[in-house]
């Protein structure tokens, strides 16, 4: 882990939050850490790697849910230990807390998780910075309460989506304005508002090709950071394939937002 972290989260500038949905292997999330270094250096914007050790809400039983905490906890450490960044990562469960917390910088509450007032205030206990995702069922100001129960200064909270129907998501960009008024620094998960949950399928669906305007608007209505997952070969990858960005498109996602971010930063 580095130290750094406290001063990315400063409220100061724009930070992103990347890495692939789960940890497949450690070759891919090595790739996916290297590029992410160096975009970080070249645009000078502070990144956090993400990759989740386990995804616990899969749909289908068939979908691939990870290769367990100690398999994907070694990979997490390698990454920071060889390009020195922050680490983020989901807790499930309140057994998983204090194991995961030894290893990443911020513990993240899944948004279908954001209720479980246990699971969060045993996160905060842990002195990590904490990102909990705003359900796809609850309204923004319901965050505040969320967000309290963690008795900390150091929550994130992030918008994905809420539910629109079945298999769909809307971004209201209302809620990132509103969320932030609570105090906490508030994240546009790019990625996965862009995703069509289910569809009667084993797997998700998503539409990527809006996440790069989808950025751009969350940069331009005012976020602290944007959260974006990205693969080499989102089409091979394991988990949530069709709402990746491809990792050769991030550098000018990057662009685009800090476009946006420079102008309404001189306004």
């Amino acid at each position: 882990m580095t130290k750094s972290i406290d001063s990315i989260i400063d409220g100061k500038r724009l930070f992103l939050i990347a890495g692939p949905c789960v940890i497949e292997s450690e070759d891919i999330c090595m790739t996916v850490a290297e590029e992410l270094k160096s975009l970080g250096e070249k645009y000078r914007i502070p990144v956090v790697f993400k990759a989740s050790y386990s995804k616990a809400n899969r749909l289908s039983g068939d979908s691939f849910s990870g290769k367990g905490i100690d398999y994907g906890l070694k990979v997490l450490q390698k990454i920071g230990r060889e390009f020195e960044l922050p680490l983020l990562t989901d807790v499930h469960e309140t057994a998983e807390v204090l194991i995961a917390a030894d290893a990443v910088d911020i513990l993240q509450i899944p948004a279908f998780l954001c209720r479980q007032t246990e699971l969060v205030r045993q996160a905060a206990a842990t002195g990590r910075w904490i990102n909990i995702k705003k359900g796809q069922f609850l309204a923004p100001e319901d965050m505040d309460k969320i967000a309290g129960k963690a008795k900390s200064g150091k929550v994130m909270l992030t918008e994905r989506g809420s539910s629109f129907g079945y298999h769909n998501l809307v971004v209201d960009f209302r809620s990132l304005l509103i969320m932030r008024k609570f105090g906490y620094p508030v994240i546009f998960d790019t990625t996965h508002s862009l995703q069509l949950p289910g569809g009667g399928g084993h797997f998700s669906s998503g539409q990527p090709e809006f996440i790069i305007p989808f950025a751009r608007a969350a940069v331009a209505v005012g976020v602290d950071g944007l959260y974006v997952e990205t693969h080499p070969e989102p089409s091979k990858a394991l988990s949530d394939a069709a709402s990746m960005l491809p990792l050769k498109n991030l550098e000018a996602l990057l662009v685009e937002i800090l476009k946006v971010y420079q102008t309404v930063e001189k306004s």
